[in-house]
């Protein structure tokens, strides 16, 4: 029986999550933002634990990740699903709209990783699962932001997963496409800015010939896959979409790199340090 400490689990993925981890018998601590957003029944019984928590309150996170070790005494799986999506144009930003979405889908994911590590180290166990973006992949119009604050967390990611290393603790980033979320509904929008209504026009008729999205269910699936792995990976892509448009991706990136290689490595020459020269 593991214990799993989840944000976001409301609705969406994180709802997924949570329901999941319950019915394989495992223990959750199910934190949404507002008291509404826990719409799960009685039959799990002291399994479950609803937390009410605002992730980008830091204290707040602290206290609540220590009632659930404190709680369940332990925590096993730490995801950190709680998002937001700003969509706009880079231009159209205002400074309150850029910091919101970071202050989400990074510092939320870092306060939470921060105060569950203490937990993880004592026991020299334990996976921090680390819920990003198909849009980590690449930046694209209108989503600029959102890529940007996903960029961020999988950066952050890369770096806790060495450190936690030493400590038996493992960190995945998991890269999901689109599923049937209230993100999408969720989302707050800029002000439009008439210079971009040509490119709003063009984006809005790639949109209408539609992408599918899956239910998310099958990304729990996956994602209990991930977790009973002896060896889960740093990162994880879920759906053929993003499968195929990492590889991609990865290929222009490193065809661009190989027809620029004359200029980068012709910027580099290691010389002795200016002091050492004039000593």
């Amino acid at each position: 029986m593991r214990t799993w400490f989840i944000t976001g689990a409301g609705r969406g993925l994180g709802r997924a999550f949570t329901l999941a981890a319950l019915e394989r018998g495992d223990r959750v601590a199910a934190a949404a933002r507002t008291i509404e957003q826990h719409p799960f029944d009685g039959r799990y019984g002291d399994r479950l634990l609803p937390l009410t928590l605002d992730v980008t309150d830091r204290a707040a996170v602290s206290a609540a990740v220590d009632a659930a070790a404190e709680r369940f005494g332990r925590l096993d799986v730490v995801v950190n699903n709680a998002g937001a999506m700003y969509m706009g144009m880079i231009e159209e930003f205002t400074e309150a709209q850029a910091r919101a979405q970071f202050e989400v889908n990074f510092f939320g994911a870092l306060w939470v990783s921060q105060a569950a590590l203490p937990h993880l180290r004592a026991r020299r166990s334990g996976h921090i699962v680390q819920i990003s973006s198909i849009a980590a992949l690449a930046g694209f119009p209108s989503t600029g932001l959102y890529s940007a604050s996903k960029f961020a967390l999988e950066g952050m990611s890369e770096a806790l997963a060495m450190e936690a290393a030493a400590f038996d603790v493992k960190v995945s980033i998991v890269q999901p496409g689109g599923y049937w979320t209230g993100l999408y509904t969720g989302m707050t929008a800029t002000t439009p800015m008439e210079a971009y209504a040509p490119l709003r026009a063009e984006l809005e008729r790639q949109w209408a010939e539609g992408s599918i999205d899956s239910e998310p269910r099958l990304a729990a699936e996956a994602l209990l896959r991930l977790v009973d792995s002896d060896d889960p990976p740093l990162r994880l892509l879920l759906g053929s979409m993003v499968y195929d448009l990492a590889f991609d991706i990865s290929r222009q990136r490193m065809d661009t790199w190989a027809r620029w290689e004359e200029v980068s490595r012709s910027a580099e020459h290691a010389v002795p340090a200016p002091g050492a020269r004039e000593s």
